[in-house]
């Protein structure tokens, strides 16, 4: 064997199977292969989808993706009834990719921050029949009376006045199982709750090679914080919810809400994307929050990518992943993997793939048309709104800005 082959052997497998590496806490270097999936909101049949899709579970729902790291952006609660069984799964599979040298990131969205701080306006009735007990109805007599001595004390008049049919409209307001949902999530309620506990040791944030993962996006303002401190911020803020103060966790500009990297107004600049990868010195921003209605979305020259399919039922049960490897990166559906383009020339043939796969999603072909025929541009000073809609077509979020406000480039929140 000569000198060259001899070299070539004992080189490249060096070479090609790299050990991940974990920098710090945020960060992981020579990972070979990335899986991220986007919002699941208690879908538990659709996520479990995604993941064989990705060929990272088995038959039996047990890890199958060796050192694959997964990357679930957040949203895991509400719209749908299995929030509590996709958590359960998820943090066994994490367990179990950990033994494989795999490992598995859950990210914190806006609706695990919800959850915490009590806007439950996402919660289905079936997240609250998961908490169902034998003891759950004399638990709930025991706040509604609690919550009558109260009310009595602080206000006799607002007592008096309540109707003879007040304990009916009580029990339709906070069903059985409502009482241990708080429990489970509020920190206010319990110190030591169990998915409260869960979020608050999740990140908001985190980089693997040379890709930053997120719930919803990186805004201007933010642009200079480190992926520690966006974490940091979320968790003390959510651990010490003030309503008069929610800060970060509320802010439509913070990583949990932001949507302007996603093409919804006030839209990030470009100059902006570039100051955040060159800020933590990236490729891409991977985001989930917008849905897409069925596509992993390629945006600023693929500097961006959109991963919130609408896996879950509520938006279409649309199943798809992003994959990255040395060969690049991949949008994964069930019927067929698709390189994604480089670059903004390259969305219409892309879409074009993605079309032939699911030709019944009138969504898609409404981006197409989109695209192709583009609409005139709304004047600046009209109201926009940002959006997201029920498969039924119904607005069931939004975000209204009167005028885009000013913002830099790329500053920072402390």
């Amino acid at each position: 064997m000569n000198r060259i082959a001899l070299l070539f052997l004992l080189v490249v497998p060096q070479l090609a199977f790299a050990e991940a590496k974990q920098v710090d806490e945020f960060h992981w270097v020579d990972v070979e292969r990335i899986v991220a999936i986007g919002d699941l909101h208690g879908d538990y049949d659709h996520y479990i989808a995604a993941l064989r899709a990705a060929g990272l579970v088995d038959k039996k729902g047990k890890w199958s993706g060796g050192e694959t790291h997964l990357v679930q952006t957040g949203d895991i609660p509400d719209r749908g009834p299995d929030t509590r069984k996709i958590i359960e799964h998820i943090t066994k599979l994490a367990k179990q990719a950990r033994r494989k040298g795999g490992m598995v990131h859950d990210l914190i969205g806006n609706h695990e921050a919800m959850n915490m701080y009590g806007d439950l306006r996402y919660v289905s009735a079936g997240e609250y029949e998961a908490f169902v007990t034998k003891r759950s109805e004399s638990l709930r007599d025991r706040y509604y009376e609690a919550y009558l001595n109260n009310l009595q004390a602080q206000d006799p008049e607002a007592f008096a006045a309540l109707p003879e049919n007040y304990r009916e409209e009580w029990n339709a307001r906070y069903p059985l199982g409502w009482v241990e949902h708080r429990m489970a999530w509020d920190p206010a309620w319990n110190p030591d709750g169990e998915y409260a506990d869960w979020v608050l040791e999740k990140k908001v944030a985190i980089q693997i090679n040379d890709t930053i993962f997120l719930h919803g996006g990186i805004s201007g303002f933010y642009c200079q914080n480190t992926l520690e401190s966006l974490t940091t911020m979320v968790r003390d803020s959510l651990a010490n919810f003030d309503p008069a103060q929610p800060g970060i966790v509320e802010d439509e500009f913070g990583p949990l809400w932001y949507r302007g990297l996603s093409g919804v107004e006030p839209q990030a600049p470009m100059e902006t994307v570039d100051a955040i990868l060159q800020e933590h010195g990236a490729s891409h921003i991977v985001v989930g929050h917008t849905p897409t209605q069925g596509v992993i979305w390629p945006n600023y020259d693929a500097k961006v990518i959109m991963i919130d399919t609408g896996i879950a039922n509520a938006y279409g049960g649309h199943v798809g992943y992003l994959e990255i490897t040395p060969e690049g990166l991949f949008a994964g559906y069930p019927q067929e993997k698709l390189p994604l383009p480089a670059s903004n020339e390259g969305q219409v043939a892309y879409l074009r793939q993605v079309i032939l796969q699911d030709p019944d999603n009138p969504y898609l072909k409404q981006r197409l048309q989109q695209m192709t025929q583009p609409a005139e541009p709304a004047p600046a000073e009209e109201t926009v709104v940002a959006t997201e809609t029920e498969d039924d077509g119904q607005v069931s979020e939004s975000i209204e800005f009167a005028a885009p406000p000013p913002m830099p480039i790329c500053g920072i929140v402390q």
